[in-house]
């Protein structure tokens, strides 16, 4: 099967398999976040919060959460059946690249050009974790 998704921009910068449905999570470079169903080839929604550049994306695997991290320094939490951003999570300096959920406990890993990797509690809205000692971007 070759499904062809059309959007106005030519710039994807993260995407997220949802773990059961035939969706797919794209985030811009315009700061849009766009659900896709990849069996019918059709958006089913559209999430705008992010300032600049989204580049990280990712599903939960039980709630109806996806996360999100962009150039506007923020994560972003959102609840796809509400159709809203629950909460925001901020203390990263630079670019968030990467976010994604831990399997089995209430965490998120990001990943950013202010050289750190921080781990928050996504239920405390805490981060309990710096992980410093890069000398570059941490970009994965």
């Amino acid at each position: 099967m070759l499904t062809k998704f059309e959007t106005k921009s030519n710039r994807v910068k993260g995407l997220s398999f949802h773990p059961k449905r035939p969706w797919i999570l794209a985030s811009l470079h315009s700061g849009v976040i766009q659900l896709w169903d990849y069996r019918m080839g059709t958006l089913i929604d559209r999430f705008e919060e992010h300032d600049g550049p989204v580049r990280g994306v990712d599903f939960h695997a039980l709630q109806p959460l996806f996360v999100s991290g962009g150039d506007d320094y923020k994560i972003k939490v959102w609840n796809h059946k509400l159709r809203r951003c629950l909460f925001t999570l901020v203390g990263h300096l630079d670019y968030i690249r990467m976010v994604q959920f831990h399997k089995e406990s209430p965490w998120i890993v990001s990943a950013s050009d202010d050289q750190t990797i921080r781990i928050w509690n996504w239920q405390s809205r805490t981060c309990l974790s710096v992980l410093t000692g890069h000398n570059h971007y941490v970009m994965c």
